[in-house]
């Protein structure tokens, strides 16, 4: 059954780029530029999963992934997030927000589309 996931991220050719690949895998993929234009999707109809950056106008990532975690509608919702900034910091501070998964950029979108496979196999009970 294909997932509806929120992929959110300023830069362009990045949410494209991601946004055909999932959806060649045969998923519904809807999109966000910054992290209020996501927290309103999410309220709006909460996606499987969601795919962010970090960095990002009006509000970061990490502030979304908190309001994400700390709504009991939403809490389940898993996480994936991804940056180009120094890992180690910055994952923690995601795994103490509830990030289910930190990825670095770059990345190959294969392994990021095994690695949402995974994700929604794992979360769909």
């Amino acid at each position: 059954m294909p997932a509806k996931i929120l992929v959110v991220d300023d830069e362009e050719d990045i949410v494209r780029a991601v946004q055909i690949r999932l959806e060649k895998d045969g998923h519904t993929v809807i999109t966000a530029r910054d992290g209020r234009a996501a927290l309103d999707s999410i309220a709006a109809s909460p996606p499987d999963l969601v795919v962010m950056d970090v960095m990002m106008p009006e509000i970061d990532g990490f502030e979304v992934l908190s309001q994400i975690k700390s709504n009991s509608e939403t809490a389940q919702i898993p996480v994936v997030m991804l940056t180009g900034l120094d890992a180690a910091p910055y994952a923690a501070k995601g795994r103490e927000l509830g990030c289910d998964f930190f990825w670095i950029k770059p990345y190959q979108l294969s392994d990021l589309s095994a690695l949402v496979q995974r994700i929604l196999e794992d979360y769909k009970d």
